[in-house]
């Protein structure tokens, strides 16, 4: 993918020498300074600890400006796509570069539908797993077999990608509900045709041959929400994670696998599992939430709200504007009001946003907090949770990847450092040390 160099440059000066710097500009307005070639002139690299000054890529898939909360997929904003499509839209969106016709979407659910069972060999890996492992991990190895058993991608691993999104997209939901089934010893639930994509996830979770389950217009179009606000996210950890290993020339199975791995951390995919752990912690303090509103005020205290505030957002989150309605909506038809974390919760939200420290901090109920809220009243497991996570964000992985492929600039990732450790040293022979 070519760089749109505006003519623009900046002048950077080392040791009284100048050298010129062109800017690249994007098409929503966004500026980078390019310094592909600044080691190569000046013999110096750069520092950016996180890399939060440091555009990796140019790419077509996802535009986020955090100053004025606005997330957009190929040019739609993420308002519309949420309120107007569904996530198998989104998904072909990503992945396609455009939303499909009305032929375009039934094939690609036919696919979704022809390649949603997995290999019968497979379905023993679960038993070789450990009691209690985590869903993630088993998500990883799960998703990194499925190359062994659809090897065509070894041999030319752009070629048959359509296919292979496709199954990588309708397999990863069975894939994640017989992992479930699974780690509470119930008898697997196969996915059928005449459902779509959410609710045959859900059904595929919660069905039971003695306890059918009864599949909810409000639970589907809820999770449908979800899934697509979690589609994708710019340049974030498991998506770069994705980049940096595709860029190797390892397949999509193993990139995909790798950004599992990515996603699995804490400080990533667990945030909306945090905030239900935090709000256990209130529930068996008693309950006491405004106690926790005063520790997050206290500077001298390092306790932090989960689920509040964003690293990118520095206002509202636009994802939790739209998903709060969706949750409002939800509980309102589930009648959850019972559930005593949900209550905690709303009260949570409803002095955060009142609360001016919150305010002027930026510090609003963000994705994390309410995609948290959703999972538990559809009595989807915490332990599940940053899976459902995966779920979602697998068709911009896949988009990005693809994206990166077909980019003939494209070069294995290969960061630079500034080595700090000791400098050049005699060696010193193991009898006189």
């Amino acid at each position: 993918m070519s760089d749109s160099h505006s003519g623009d440059s900046a002048v950077l000066t080392i040791e009284g020498k100048s050298y010129s710097l062109p800017i690249v500009r994007g098409t929503e307005g966004d500026r980078a300074i390019d310094i592909s070639k600044l080691l190569q002139q000046t013999g110096c690299t750069t520092v950016d600890l996180g890399y939060k000054n440091t555009a990796s890529c140019t790419s077509k898939i996802t535009f986020l400006d955090g100053n004025k909360g606005i997330l957009s997929y190929r040019g739609y904003g993420i308002e519309e796509l949420a309120d107007k499509c569904l996530f198998v839209e989104v998904a072909y969106l990503l992945v396609h570069g455009h939303l499909p016709t009305a032929s375009e979407y039934q094939r690609y659910r036919d696919l979704l539908n022809r390649y949603s069972l997995i290999h019968e060999d497979m379905i023993h890996f679960f038993d070789r797993f450990p009691p209690g492992a985590p869903p993630m991990a088993i998500l990883s190895v799960m998703v990194n077999s499925l190359c062994s058993y659809y090897p065509e991608m070894n041999d030319d691993p752009t070629a048959p990608l359509d296919l292979t999104a496709a199954r990588l997209i309708s397999k990863i939901r069975t894939i994640a509900a017989f992992s479930y089934k699974k780690s509470i010893g119930k008898p697997l639930i196969y996915p059928r045709p005449d459902l779509s994509y959410c609710a045959n996830f859900l059904n595929m979770m919660f069905d039971s041959p003695v306890e059918p389950y009864t599949i909810r217009p409000e639970a589907v179009a809820a999770l449908n929400k979800l899934l697509i606000l979690h589609a994708d996210h710019e340049q974030n950890c498991s998506t770069s994670t994705v980049r940096l290993v595709g860029s190797a020339g390892v397949n999509l199975y193993a990139s995909i696998a790798a950004g599992i791995n990515a996603l699995w951390g804490p400080l990533h995919g667990g945030a909306n599992e945090a905030v239900i752990t935090m709000l256990e912690a209130i529930q068996q303090d008693g309950g006491d939430f405004q106690k926790y509103i005063n520790k997050a005020k206290d500077k001298s205290d390092p306790f932090k709200l989960s689920g509040f505030g964003h690293r990118v957002y520095k206002t509202f989150d636009p994802r939790g504007k739209i998903i709060k309605n969706a949750c409002d909506e939800l509980l309102a038809s589930l009648n959850s009001s019972s559930d005593p974390l949900l209550e905690i919760a709303l009260r949570l939200e409803e002095v955060a946003l009142k609360d001016q420290y919150f305010i002027e901090r930026n510090l609003f109920p963000n994705v994390d907090f309410y995609s948290g809220i959703i999972y538990r009243a559809l009595g989807i497991p915490t332990n599940m949770f940053t899976v459902m996570f995966a779920l979602g964000r697998l068709p911009g992985w896949i988009a990005q990847w693809k994206e990166q492929q077909e980019d003939p600039g494209s070069k294995i990732g290969r960061p630079r450092q500034v080595y700090i450790g000791e400098p050049s040293r005699p060696f010193v022979p193991m009898s006189e040390r």
